[in-house]
């Protein structure tokens, strides 16, 4: 298994993304290769830029960007004078569109939903060929709560606090420690948000 198949680093904090990190993010491009180095680990330009359908300047282009916006970093010890091996320095992005109120934010919330769309599309067209065991562990719900505010903010909070309690259990290797046979990431995604 090559590099670019790597996992990141753990113990990474999450990132509070600011104004300079949205201006960074809100750019779709950008936000996918943030979120491919974050579950996926290390990778090049050329490598990266083959996976998103871009060619390697353009790849480039926004990883340095991604760096600008103290997003990304470096991996000491892959690079090479003619490839430069990058990884997110945090396992998650922190937002809070409570706390920021402008067309930049908007983007952002944009650019995520856009994101979260493709993966769950990527995920609905693999649904055909996965093993049972997938289709066991998995779960996925679409409900509805007439809650007020208060009960709402409340509930964001016990989400969050949920996957706090289990980000010291996963199991993602160091880059140089992958080792075949540990589990995929699981992805956990949730929208909580008053119908528009």
């Amino acid at each position: 298994m090559g590099h670019d198949d790597a996992a990141p680093s753990r113990g990474m904090r999450e990132a509070e993304a600011g104004t300079a990190q949205l201006r960074v993010l809100a750019h779709p491009t950008r936000l996918a290769l943030l979120r491919r180095l974050r579950t996926m680990g290390p990778g090049t330009a050329r490598a990266l830029g083959r996976e998103l359908g871009l060619d390697s300047g353009a790849a480039s282009y926004h990883l340095r960007r991604l760096a600008e916006g103290g997003l990304i970093v470096e991996e000491p010890g892959l690079g090479t004078r003619r490839e430069r091996w990058w990884r997110a320095v945090a396992d998650s992005v922190q937002f809070d569109p409570a706390e920021h109120e402008d067309d930049l934010t908007r983007e952002y919330v944009r650019a995520t939903l856009a994101a979260l769309a493709d993966d769950l599309r990527g995920v609905a067209a693999a649904v055909p060929s996965v093993p049972r065991e997938w289709l066991e562990r998995a779960a996925f719900l679409d409900d509805r709560l007439w809650i007020d505010d208060g009960t709402a903010d409340a509930l964001r909070g016990e989400l969050l606090a949920v996957l706090e309690r289990y980000r010291p259990r996963s199991l993602a290797p160091d880059v140089e420690g992958q080792a075949e046979g540990r589990p995929a990431p699981t992805i956990v995604q949730v929208q909580l948000y008053r119908r528009p």
